[in-house]
């Protein structure tokens, strides 16, 4: 089969690799129908990922139709159509039934990072009936693949863990996909006010298409003082980091009012400074968080039923063979106004 292949930071190819085969009796081999890359891929891409090794398969996010099947599966059958979940999860170990799936005793974020990933024309995928979503006849696939990752990333790590009320004022910091799905799913308890930071003023106005109240381009470097004017010199009641640099964090630790939260996303390559000397007193949470996924199948419906349109979120379409030139793509975002990239076999 051919895959996107992670050969050091700054290198990959799309190459011949063997087809994955069964191992254990819960495994299944996924056959890629619809695929996409993640901003982390791009991460791992620059080398800010020491677990991923030189020679694995990229990508964590993906649907498809099971080829084959280990003797212990017993959700699913061969031919089934279904959602691959980024997280994968044995359901019975001690973190799993905290349903903190993300750190699984045998899984977690495995797949395109410690194992072989989706870019790929077949996928292995350990512990399948915790890890696939079976996809009902009809359903639109583009649109579930955003739930792969980033509806329930953005949900989960972003809104849950910012603890968005109704009426708060929120601010999400960095306007590309994580950032976007957390906009979307931040509108289901309703805060007043939504102010989306970025330096693309492209992404800016599609994030006021997506409901955003207000939208700040940080170039300047006046992005607080913005915040504090649009609040009256109070800050906002959540804080959302969404892109993984020390001056995205550091905005965010900086505009959040006391008693609020700052919930961190972004995937962080490099250390930031946590201003302790003005945090100490203010009664700030600061949440990290990988996404567990538990939320996906809450998600799942309101995709089906129309309440939750994560298709919105998707520019530019490949076929999976052209998956280099989607990473171009996709790693030229500004440019090329490019969200999310959906790359189908």
């Amino acid at each position: 089969m051919k895959a996107l292949v992670y050969h050091g930071p700054g290198k990959k190819a799309w190459e011949e690799k063997a087809k994955p085969t069964i191992r254990e009796s819960t495994d299944a081999v996924v056959k890629i129908l619809k695929t996409t890359i993640c901003g982390t891929d791009l991460h791992i891409m620059k080398g800010d990922l020491a677990t991923v090794q030189p020679g694995t398969t990229i990508g964590h996010e993906g649907v498809g139709i099971i080829e084959e099947l280990g003797a212990a599966v017993s959700n699913f059958k061969k031919g089934d159509h279904v959602l691959i979940s980024c997280i994968t999860s044995c359901g019975k170990c001690e973190n799993c039934k905290k349903a903190m799936y993300s750190h699984c005793d045998r899984g977690g974020w495995i797949l395109g990072n410690l194992i072989d990933g989706t870019q790929a024309e077949y996928v292995l995928i350990p512990y399948a009936d915790n890890s696939l979503y079976p996809i009902p006849a009809g359903a639109d696939e583009e649109a579930l693949v955003m739930l792969s990752d980033i509806l329930p990333t953005g949900f989960e790590c972003g809104v849950l863990k910012g603890n968005v009320q109704p009426g708060d004022t929120l601010a999400i910091v960095g306007a590309g996909p994580i950032g976007m799905a957390a906009l979307l799913t931040s509108q289901f308890f309703a805060p007043s006010e939504i102010i989306v930071i970025d330096l693309d003023d492209n992404r800016l106005k599609v994030a006021k298409t997506f409901g955003a109240t207000h939208t700040i381009n940080s170039a300047d470097g006046k992005a607080r003082d913005k915040v504090m004017k649009l609040t009256n010199g109070r800050g906002v009641d959540t804080a959302i980091e969404a892109v993984g640099i020390p001056a995205t964090f550091e905005l965010c630790a900086s505009i959040v009012t006391a008693g609020g939260h700052l919930a961190n996303i972004g995937v962080h390559g490099k250390s930031v400074t946590l201003h302790m000397e003005t945090l100490w007193s203010q009664n700030i949470t600061i949440t990290t968080r990988l996404v567990d996924t538990e939320t996906t199948p809450m998600l799942f419906k309101n995709v089906q039923s129309g309440k939750l349109d994560p298709k919105q979120l998707i520019t530019h379409r490949f076929k999976l063979d052209e998956i280099m030139e989607a990473y171009d793509t996709f790693g030229n975002a500004a440019e090329e106004k490019a969200l999310k990239v959906i790359l189908t076999s």
